[in-house]
């Protein structure tokens, strides 16, 4: 059996590695067009930052290695300019010599990946403009901030790319300015939680412009829509990418519809002996079924594996993806999984939202704080979506909420989880466990909860309603919610002959945890409709800056 595999970073090398393994008598090969193979896109920010001293540690593996590990050819700069899909034949261009060659194949593997958008903008090939995808690319902006001393930089876009090449270049010393379209960035989660990370970008000294353009580049400035000139000595493009996948358009390979090439559970496209892998690929989503598009390292080398393993017999399928993500933003840990808000209200689901605000592990040895907004489904219960910035414990917590969503775990099961504990690493009452306990008494009507957001709009609609401030007057007399009545706890039970027990009773305290208290407290005595407020004060106060 030959097995052709075009493109060779992370997809297309775990092909051929996972296909090796299970059978040595495979013919494999592979064509790439770039100069390198089997590197980390993902660590190029950290070398340009300096964290990572030698651009070659990104490149550990290269052709000559995989030839005699695991007797595989790779061919780089060798492009594969057509594909004859009836004869299984396919001609392939040495970018070197411009010589052409054909080749032929039992089976081919499309591992082209996807490149980098480049906008539409006047002056976006200037020689100070890169965008940030390759070994080649890295290389290249690095010698131009040696040559050139660039103090400052503007990058356009604040996706994962985006962010931390904000973070890198200002460790690197260079005033950094962020455009992006958009009204807040990270465009996979929602803005009441991306608004924190937006607050610690400017605390670190990155010009965060939202909600505008780049329109054109020029040696020493950027314009944008609204008009702003934008003193600048290098250009970073960190737009997005778009999948490579017009080769396999061009044999009627089916496209799917998030714009990747559609492919079953076996990584099999609809060509007979015809795989996609990686980046070019589409996945589909864990929670809807749906295809879902998310381009990334992990879930590339789970694509190739799988299909390298189907290639040679085996029966490896892939079970689809939550679109998980983390990023590092200076002192600040970011991650998600699943659906956000937006998307769980655009599929129909009748949502559940909690903000959970709690130490990472116990304050006393200096927990810091995480705040976990979570979406559940209130028909099923099940845990529709996580988003969790902190500056510690993030990873930890979003890899628990991946793994209990995987297997479609409820909000209630995730309180029942025998969690590690020991104050230095966590609380006696885990905040993965707090948000299933609190996400699931909200479903259950126990211990309904209001976002900042629901909150504001019942008020604007001028909805009679009893807020109740249960922290210390000297806190309340600090910042409050727009009408609340300051009661401590304390004293709720005696003051509260004097409230409404019919109105809608919305109570709340710093982050949560008193206000369910009150709320229970409320409950006990006959009030018939109440509700705790959604991450508390300091959730509100967040979402009336930031709205």
């Amino acid at each position: 059996m030959k097995v052709l595999i075009i493109g060779s970073v992370a997809a297309g090398t775990s092909v051929a590695a996972k296909a090796r393994r299970n059978d040595e008598n495979a013919e494999i090969t592979l064509y790439n067009a770039d100069y390198d193979i089997s590197y980390s896109i993902c660590g190029i920010p950290y070398f340009l930052g300096g964290e990572v001293e030698n651009l070659e540690t990104l490149t550990p593996r290269s052709a000559a290695w995989f030839k005699k590990r695991y007797n595989v050819d790779i061919f780089t700069r060798h492009e594969v300019t057509t594909i004859d899909a009836e004869q299984k034949k396919v001609q392939v261009k040495n970018l070197d010599t411009n010589e052409i060659k054909e080749d032929s194949y039992d089976v081919l593997v499309f591992a082209t990946g996807a490149s980098p958008i480049k906008p539409d903008i006047d002056g976006v090939d200037g020689e100070h403009v890169f965008q940030v995808r390759t070994i080649q690319n890295t290389a290249a902006i690095d010698q131009y901030m040696k040559a050139n001393q660039p103090k400052k930089a503007t990058i356009i876009g604040a996706g994962y790319i985006g962010l931390e090449m904000a973070e890198q270049l200002t460790h690197r010393g260079l005033e950094v300015t962020i455009v992006q379209r958009s009204n807040h960035v990270m465009a996979h989660m929602d803005k009441d939680i991306a608004s924190r990370v937006e607050e610690h970008l400017v605390k670190k000294g990155v010009n965060l412009i939202l909600n505008d353009e780049v329109t054109a580049i020029s040696k020493k400035e950027v314009q944008t829509k609204s008009g702003k000139a934008i003193e600048t000595d290098i250009v970073i493009l960190a737009t997005g990418v778009r999948p490579n996948t017009q080769l396999a358009k061009e044999i009627g390979v089916e496209i799917g519809s998030t714009g990747a090439i559609a492919v079953n559970s076996k990584m099999q496209t609809n060509l007979p002996d015809v795989y996609a892998v990686g980046d070019v690929a589409e996945s589909y989503s864990v929670i809807t079924g749906k295809p879902i598009y998310r381009p990334l390292g992990s879930t590339a080398n789970k694509m190739g594996r799988i299909a390298g393993d189907v290639i040679t017999g085996g029966s490896l399928e892939h079970r689809g993806i939550l679109g998980t993500g983390i990023l590092r933003v200076f002192d600040l840990a970011v991650g998600q999984t699943g659906m956000n808000e937006v998307e769980a209200l655009e599929e129909g689901y009748d949502i559940e939202i909690l903000h959970n605000i709690k130490p990472a592990r116990a304050e006393y040895l200096g927990g810091k704080e995480l705040v976990i907004k979570a979406i559940a489904d209130r028909e099923s219960g099940r845990v529709l979506g996580v988003q969790i910035v902190g500056e510690e414990g993030v990873d930890k917590r979003i890899d628990v909420f991946v793994t209990a969503m995987t297997f479609k775990a409820k909000a209630e099961d995730l309180f029942h989880l025998d969690l590690a504990y020991a104050p230095p690493f966590s609380t006696t009452k885990d905040p993965v466990m707090y948000t299933g306990m609190a996400l699931q008494n909200a479903i259950e009507k126990k211990n309904k909860l209001m976002t900042p957001k629901e909150l504001t709009e019942r008020i604007k609609k001028g909805e009679a309603l009893q807020v109740i401030d249960t922290r210390a007057p000297k806190q309340h007399n600090v910042s409050k919610v727009e009408s609340a009545i300051n009661i401590p706890l304390g004293e709720l039970r005696v003051k509260s002959r004097e409230l409404d027990r019919n109105l809608p009773t919305v109570t709340y305290c710093n982050g949560g945890v008193t206000g369910n208290a009150a709320q229970n407290v409320l409950r006990n005595l006959g009030f018939n409709d109440i509700y705790n407020l959604s991450g508390g004060n300091k959730n509100y106060q967040n979402y009336m800056k930031n709205k």
